[in-house]
């Protein structure tokens, strides 16, 4: 897999695209090394073991992720990357929910020129 991004804007789609595709490690390609991800139950998680909990756990509830990019702001080496979103999961006892959001996620560019995401957080400033 191919995980070469050279343009912040990218990586909603991308997520978006791994995501409902179920590739796990795919959608952990894209975060940073000591990525954080504010859930949407507002916990914020840290570390590849729990990243990978989260988005285990979202796969198998299977979510169906939708983005639409609004903003990508660049300076330097940090973007802001604003997407609206809207996701069907399946909740413990089985019911399908739709919720949506708008997220503010960071993104920033690494030591070998490729953008990964810093911070998720999918509830915006919710």
């Amino acid at each position: 897999m191919d995980t070469r991004i050279t343009d912040p804007a990218q990586l909603p789609a991308l997520f978006e695209e791994r995501l409902n595709a179920g590739d796990v490690d795919g959608v952990l390609a894209l975060f940073a090394p000591d990525a954080a991800m504010r859930t949407t139950t507002g916990t914020v998680i840290t570390g590849e073991e729990a990243l990978h909990q989260e988005i285990t756990g979202t796969v198998a509830a299977g979510a169906h992720l939708s983005n639409t990019p609004r903003h990508a702001l660049i300076g330097a080496d940090t973007a802001l990357l604003v997407t609206d979103w809207a996701m069907e999961i399946n909740t413990p006892d089985g019911t399908r929910i739709s919720p949506t959001g708008t997220t503010a996620n960071i993104a920033r560019q690494l030591d070998n020129g490729q953008w990964r995401f810093a911070v998720l957080n999918p509830l915006g400033t919710a």
